[in-house]
């Protein structure tokens, strides 16, 4: 199939906007809940992202069949939307801008959180495909 396919661009389109809404969602519920000393939002979806990102890798090496269109749609639409690395970057550069150790501990954080959310989470995947 053509990467460039219509279809395919209308389902990467219609995953990236639901992704958006999620993580504009997500943003607000964590800034009105934990408050916005840090972007706890960002975090949060990061963290979430890494390990449904990890699930679907673990279950997809695990066996699990995913139609082409269906990969595109999870993967790179509603997970690249949602995701917010860029957002990160930002975030991690202002607050050390405010506070190098906050700006580090944030970093830390995220990265920990993310490659640990993952690592489960792909492990659980394959797991379940056994």
């Amino acid at each position: 199939m053509n990467p460039f396919a219509p279809s395919l661009i209308a389902l990467v389109a219609l995953g990236g906007a639901t992704g958006s809404v999620l993580r504009y969602a997500a943003g607000l519920w964590c800034a009105h809940w934990f408050g916005t000393a840090l972007p706890w939002g960002t975090l949060a979806v990061n963290v979430i992202g890494s390990a449904v990102i990890g699930l679907l890798g673990g279950l997809i090496l695990g066996g699990l069949q995913l139609s082409p269109e269906m990969r595109v749609f999870l993967i790179t639409g509603i997970l690249g939307g949602f995701t917010t690395f860029s957002a990160f970057s930002l975030d991690v550069g202002t607050l050390f801008l405010r506070s190098p150790a906050l700006g580090a501990g944030y970093l830390a954080l995220t990265l920990v959180g993310g490659l640990g959310a993952f690592a489960l989470t792909f492990a659980l995947g394959r797991t379940l495909m056994h």
